[in-house]
Parts: structure tokens; sequence; C-alpha cells
């Protein structure tokens, strides 16, 4: 990575943004760089607004740390904008990060992969809303959103199809919904670090993901040595058929009955959250690398042409 001379390396913290995931980005970005100047850099914050290039070019920053989140800045947008600035940048490349981000094409991936997934359908919101497209229970959400914003669950026996809000798209996705428990494990580089269980009271939404006390992290989790070795290989295979860089973070679902073949792959995300209740910094911990390790090593890794 092409460090200028200048004593401590300029950083700057891309965080907030213009998705529907901004304060969650904008507390990623702050954790970040809170970390990162104790680790000895020069941090400067951004919020990612419509005059993100200008700034950029102003700042003239050694290295860009993404704390961006959802559109925008998961999807390529802001990594092509790096690129043509040749700014060397954190987490995924432009390709990994559009083709993680749209859930068709990355299943379309995954299954390439032998990677297991459950059918689903890319279909017209006033479609979805007409009739049942699959047998319940399904679900439906944006093809092309992060984190759990607008998820629809149609329980089994439900008679009427969902009526979706205006928050939804006009593409959305159905997908077979996968029972059982809430697994996720981080890739670090090459290496799955470990899985986690997520306990919540119900749906995983939203809430439950960014407030304290909203869900409990059980790592590692309480799994067969099995289940637990199929994360790990799965999440790798995951994070390199996607061409991922840095840090990912890929969700699953397991049915507990079925065994392994209860093991579903849901999605992976490019820019998972990094703030101190997060999934990531916790099974990092787990591993004996601290916050502050952590955003070096992040901030260690990257580059241009990812």
């Amino acid at each position: 990575m092409g460090m200028s001379s200048r004593a401590a390396p300029r950083i700057c913290v891309l965080k907030g943004g213009l998705s529907a995931e901004r304060e969650v980005s904008l507390s990623s970005g702050h954790e970040c760089a809170k970390a990162l100047r104790v680790a000895g850099y020069e941090v400067i914050e951004l919020d990612a607004r419509g005059d993100v290039v200008q700034r950029l070019v102003e700042i003239a920053p050694d290295v860009v740390f993404n704390a961006l989140h959802g559109r925008y800045g998961e999807d390529g947008c802001i990594q092509g904008i790096l690129e043509w600035l040749r700014i060397p940048y954190t987490h995924s490349g432009v390709l990994a990060s559009a083709l993680a981000m749209d859930k068709e094409r990355s299943k379309a991936a995954f299954q390439s992969a032998d990677l297991p997934v459950v059918p689903s359908i890319i279909a017209a919101k006033e479609d979805v809303m007409a009739r049942h497209l699959m047998a319940p229970p399904y679900v439906v959400k944006p093809n092309n959103e992060g984190s759990s914003v607008g998820v629809y669950l149609v329980p089994d026996r439900a008679n009427s199809p969902p009526q979706l809000g205006s928050e939804m798209p006009a593409q959305v996705m159905v997908e077979a919904f996968a029972p059982g428990r809430e697994l996720t494990t981080t890739v670090m580089g090459d290496r799955p670090l470990a899985v986690t269980d997520i306990l919540t009271d119900g749906w995983y939404d939203y809430d439950a993901k960014y407030t304290p006390g909203g869900s409990r992290h059980v790592v590692p989790a309480d799994i067969p040595a099995p289940i637990h070795a199929a994360c790990l290989d799965y999440a790798l295979r995951a994070h390199q058929v996607l061409g991922c860089r840095g840090v990912s973070r890929t969700d699953f679902r397991w049915d507990e009955g079925r065994g392994l073949d209860g093991l579903i792959l849901l999605e992976t995300n490019t820019q998972p959250g990094m703030t101190p209740t997060s999934l990531v910094p916790e099974q990092a911990g787990y591993c004996g690398i601290s916050f502050s390790e952590l955003c070096h090593w992040i901030v260690e890794d990257a580059s241009c042409d990812r």
C-alpha cells in the first residue's frame, strides 16, 4: 500500500451516507475513527453526502476506511469513485460489493459454488400484493437493501398476501422462509473467525439487530462440531466466490432437526456493522483481536484495484 512520507497516515472514515442505514453507519464510523486514533493514525471523519468527491479531493487521504452501510456505500458506487480517484480503500471492491448487494445474483454465485440457499423469485410489488407467489411461509424483501430494512414475513397458513409499504421498491424478492437458529460467521482476509448464535424473542429485525439487549449473541455458538465447521467453510467459500476483500460476514439459518441439510446460507454482508455491539468485533475479540487491532488490520489491508 503506497503510504506517503507523512508521519502518521491520514485516514478518512466515510460514514453516514444516503441509505436507510445512515444512523448505524454514523455509529460504526464514529467507533472506528476512535479506534484508529488510538492506533496512531490521523483521522478525518466524513459524512458521505453529495459533495463526497470534492471533499475527498480536499482531504487527500492516504486511505479511505469505508464505514458506510446499505445503498451507495455497499453496492459498488463509492468503491467506483475511490477507484477513479485512486485512493486506497477498505473492504470489498466494485464487483464484489455490487454482487453481494444484489440478493438474486449473489445467490446464483453461491449456487455455482454448491452452497445451500433457499428458493426465491424476483417479482413486481403489485403481483406480490395481489396473490401468494409461493406457498407460505415466505419472506418478502428488497433485492438490494441491506440490514433487514423492509422485510415482511408471511406466516404459514396466511390467508392474504402481504400489503407492502411505500419503503419497498417496485421489484422485490420473494423467498421461502428458512426456519431455525440464526448463525453468522465473519471472514477476515482468508480466515473465518467464529460462529455466533443470535438469539431473539421473535423475528430478528432492524431494532433487535442494533438495540443493545434486542438480541443476545452467543460466541462461540453452542452447536455440533460438523455444523460449526460447515459455517466456517461456507462463509469462506461465499467470501471467495463473490470476490470479497477485507472483512465480510455471512448469515445462516440452521434447522436443528435436519442436521447439516438444515443449514442454509442467507446472504453475505461486505460492509458489516462495526459498533461495539456488532457481531464482527465480537468474533474478533473471541479470537483475541481487539477492536483497535481489527480496525488497524482493515486499514493495512486497504488498496485500489480490489
